[in-house]
C-alpha cells in the first residue's frame, strides 16, 4: 500500500501536465496491445495456412491449393491466391511473381497500420514532460522572486523537485512505448519475411511443376 500512496503522491505533485502524459500513455498502450494481438493472430493463421498448402504446392496440386487459399482469409492465403490465380491462367513465372508482389504491397500497410503512432506518442509524452518541467520552473522562479530571502533556497529546491516530476513521468511513459514499438516493428518484419519466403517457395514449386510437365527439348 505504501508504494501505491507514493505513486499517487508523486502523480499529484507533478501538476496538470501529468494528466495529458497519462492520457498519451494510455492511448499508446491501447494501440500497442491491439497491434500485438492482431499481429500474433496473423502470424498464427499464416503458419497454419502454410502448413496446409505447402504440401499441395510441393506435389503440384495447384487446383486444390487454389481452392484452399480462396476460402481462407489469412494474409498468406491472399498472396498465394493471387499468384495461383495467375498460374492457372498464364503459367508464366514473371506474371505470377508480379501478382504476388502487388498483393504484398496491399498487405504490408495493413500490417504496419497504427504502429508508427506508438513512437509518435512516446515522443509526445517526453515533450509534455519537459514542457511541464519548464512551466513548473517558471512558476517556481516567479514565486521565489517574491519570497522571503531566508526561505528562497528551500522554496526553490522544493519547487524544482516538484517540477522534475513531469519529466520523470514523461520518460516513464515514453520508454515502454518505445520498447513496444521496437517489438511490434520486429514482429511485422518477421511476418513480411515469412510472406516473402512463402512467395519464393511457391514460385519455385510452380516453376518445377512446369518443367516436369513441359521438359525442355
Amino acid at each position: 500500500m505504501e508504494i501505491i500512496y507514493s505513486m499517487v503522491a508523486f502523480f499529484q505533485k507533478g501538476g496538470l501536465f501529468m494528466y495529458p502524459i497519462l492520457i498519451v500513455f494510455a492511448v499508446g498502450m491501447a494501440i500497442a496491445v491491439e497491434r500485438w494481438v492482431q499481429l500474433n493472430l496473423i502470424r498464427q493463421r499464416n503458419r497454419k495456412m502454410w502448413g496446409q498448402v505447402q504440401p499441395l504446392l510441393a506435389e503440384g496440386d495447384f487446383d486444390q491449393a487454389r481452392e484452399m487459399t480462396n476460402d481462407d482469409k489469412s494474409t498468406i492465403a491472399q498472396m498465394l491466391s493471387m499468384g495461383l490465380a495467375r498460374q492457372g491462367a498464364v503459367r508464366r513465372r514473371e506474371d505470377i511473381e508480379i501478382a504476388m508482389e502487388e498483393c504484398m504491397m496491399e498487405i504490408i500497410p495493413q500490417l504496419e497500420k497504427r504502429t508508427p503512432y506508438i513512437a509518435l506518442l512516446s515522443n509526445i509524452a517526453t515533450l509534455l514532460g519537459l514542457l511541464g518541467t519548464i512551466m513548473g520552473l517558471i512558476e517556481a522562479f516567479t514565486a521565489v522572486a517574491n519570497a522571503n530571502p531566508a526561505e528562497k533556497a528551500d522554496l526553490l529546491s522544493a519547487s524544482i523537485s516538484v517540477a522534475m516530476n513531469t519529466t520523470a513521468f514523461g520518460l516513464m511513459a515514453a520508454i515502454p512505448l518505445l520498447l513496444l514499438h521496437a517489438k511490434l516493428t520486429s514482429t511485422t518484419g518477421q511476418i513480411v519475411d515469412s510472406l516473402e519466403m512463402a512467395s519464393v517457395k511457391a514460385l519455385n514449386s510452380i516453376s518445377n511443376s512446369s518443367k516436369r510437365q513441359f521438359p525442355a527439348g
